[in-house]
This record gives C-alpha cells, structure tokens and sequence, in this order.
C-alpha cells in the first residue's frame, strides 16, 4: 500500500502491511504487552460511556439508531481500583485476528487485553480542567491512541476518545454486544460521507457532556476529523493532525473545507516519513488559507502509525516493520509527541477550562 493512501487514511486497515513480516514465536503463551507509562504528576483514572444519539440514524446500518462509546480519561486521586484493560475483550479479539493474520503471527499469542496506566473509576480530582477529544485513524479504535490520552489526563486534562461506529474494526457496547465494521466499499463519496459522519459524531459528544470549550486531536483521519470539526464548531478552540491528509482524493485534489478555508484558531501539523506539506497538497492548501496560529514539525525515521500504540506495542511482538512504523527508537518518538502535543495544548488550551466539571462528566 503506498504511502498516500495510508496518510489519507479514512479506509486504512489497522496493519497494512505488504508481506509477512514477523515470524511466529515458538512459545504458546501470549505476548506480554504494555504501554508507555505516563510522566504528569497526577494518577489516571479512566471510565466508559455509552451515548445514543436518538436525532440521528447510522448512516452504514440502516434502521439503526446512531450510538457511541467513549473513554473519558482524566487526573485523579491515588487509588487501588482495578487497572483498565487496553481493549474490552471483544474489540480484543476482531483486532488481534485482524493484526495476527496481517503480521503472520497465531492470533493467540497477540492479548490485547493487558492492563493500562488507567484505574478504572478512580476518584477524579476536584475543580475545572481543560477537555481534549481524540479521534482514532480510520477503522482504528479509539484504544489505539492510549499512550497519548493517558499523559494528557497525567497532566492534568481530561481526555475523550470517541469510537466511529461500524467504521472501526469493534466497538463493545454494554453488555458484551460487538458492532463491528460495515463500510461499503471505498470512493470519494464514501470518504465525504465518513468524514461528515465522524463531526457529527464530535458534535453529538459535545452536546451530551455540556462541553462549552475543548482541544482536539487525532491520528490520520482522525486529524482530518479535528480540522473539519474546528471549521463548523467554535467550541473547539485548538486542534492537531498527527499524520492525516486533509483530502478525500489526492489526485483529483478534493480537498476538506479545512483545507480549502483554513482556520482562525491554532492547529498543530504532526507528520512521519517522508509526508509533510511538500508531499501533501492538501496541508498546502491548508497552510495557504490558514489565518490562526499553526506550526508543521516531523518524525522523519517515523512512519504513519508511529502516532498509535504500535509504535510500542510491534516491537514487543517481535520484528517491528518500519514500512509500518519506521526505524525511530520509540521511546524517543513517544517522547517527542509528548511533548509538541503538551506544549500545544499547554499554551492554548490549559487556562481555558471548560465549565463542565471531571465529576460531572463521570456522573451523567
């Protein structure tokens, strides 16, 4: 798969990778896999929110009232509640079965299951804190962007990570129910189609926690997502694009209104490889329209999903590929997305908090 249809991203496979790269390891037992612990000074809590938007069909499903499930990270108090998992057990599965057969590894060896640096309904911190949404690259789940999320909410933000319904590999729902991808094959009409889906989505998040004021980023379309959100919501303030196009076709040059109109609010450009403004038309268009602050920075060893959790999480699991995540060390790229994504957010979000309290998010 070249490299722009990976950076477009709205129809990208979890693992698109070429070949067989990865021998199988000898052993049964599964991999022990663990994320990058966090460094703010405040422990994690994490909780689960099921939403239903009764306004609104599911655009994939027919007859289907359009639902969703978000994980609200966010600075809590020290406890000994339970570690929450990586995945619920059947996203688990259909994503392990998906990542195993693309890696040629025995999907039993691969549990994404293992504990995170969250506790599950941890005591939240009191006061006000500034809210950021996150929203994964296409079919990815809104997991695969943990190690992000929980340095943020370590920092002291409160961090929502929606899942696009039936365009992600799984989503669980309460009470075990698996809704898994329903995408109907690809084109630039599918593409608008997905994007608008996803603000909606964004939107729709929004309104049901009472948010007034937020950041927002996201991996791929997911990045897309965040600038097209900005471009009719003003209650997003602040925005990053960690390596997505902002185009439903390159070659034609169909661009996002974020593209073709800009912003007058920051929005921080994250790229990997050999993408960045000189290779993407659409981040031209972008930078030439843009009216707000903005700022373009690069992981040139990196790849496409160095802005996920397989940059931590591959190399566990044996011969990292680096069509698929580059040859940068990943502690350092972690690091480095740490740190633009916490500086970013640090000067235009951080005092100003959105009205709506942790506790009130945790009891609705």
């Amino acid at each position: 798969m070249t490299r722009t249809l990976r950076r477009i991203g709205v129809f990208a496979t979890a693992l698109a990778l070429p070949a067989v790269l990865i021998t199988p390891s000898a052993s049964a037992a599964p991999v022990r896999l663990s994320l990058t612990a966090p460094t703010g000074p405040y422990a994690v809590g994490s909780t689960d929110l099921h939403l239903v938007d009764h306004s609104r069909q599911d655009p994939w499903v027919p007859g289907v009232t359009r639902e969703l499930m978000v994980t609200v990270r966010y600075p809590a108090l020290p406890s000994g509640k339970p570690k929450a998992p990586y995945m619920a057990p059947g996203v688990a599965k259909v994503v392990a079965e998906g990542d195993a057969a693309k890696l040629g590894m025995d999907a039993s060896l691969i549990d994404y299951r293992f504990p995170t640096h969250s506790r599950l309904g941890a005591p939240a911190l009191g006061g006000k804190r500034p809210v950021v949404l996150y929203s994964p690259g296409g079919t990815l789940s809104r997991s695969h962007g943990t190690t992000l999320q929980e340095q943020l909410a370590s920092e002291g933000y409160v961090v929502v990570a929606i899942d696009h319904t039936h365009e992600a590999e799984a989503v669980e729902f309460p009470g075990g129910r698996v809704e898994k991808k329903a995408l109907p094959p690809s084109s630039i009409e599918v593409s608008k189609r997905v994007i608008e889906t996803r603000v909606q989505d964004t939107r729709f998040v929004l309104d049901s926690l009472h948010l007034n004021r937020a950041g927002m980023f996201g991996h791929s379309a997911g990045g897309f997502t965040a600038g097209e959100t900005m471009v009719t919501d003003r209650r997003v303030v602040a925005g990053a694009d960690l390596d997505g196009s902002m185009a439903h076709s390159q070659s034609q040059r169909i661009f996002g209104r974020v593209a073709d109109e800009g912003l007058d609010r920051p929005f921080l450009l994250m790229s990997a490889g050999n993408h960045s403004a000189a290779s993407d038309a659409s981040w031209q268009e972008f930078q030439r329209n843009q009216r707000g602050w903005t700022r373009e920075t690069r992981l040139p060893d990196g790849e496409h999903f160095s802005f996920t959790d397989y940059q931590t999480l591959l190399p566990q699991l044996g011969n990292a590929p680096a069509a698929f995540i580059g040859t940068i060390d990943p502690a350092r790229s972690v690091a480095a997305q740490r740190a633009e994504l916490s500086t970013f957010f640090g000067r235009n979000l951080r005092h100003r908090s959105s009205d709506t309290t942790v506790r009130f998010l945790l009891n609705r």
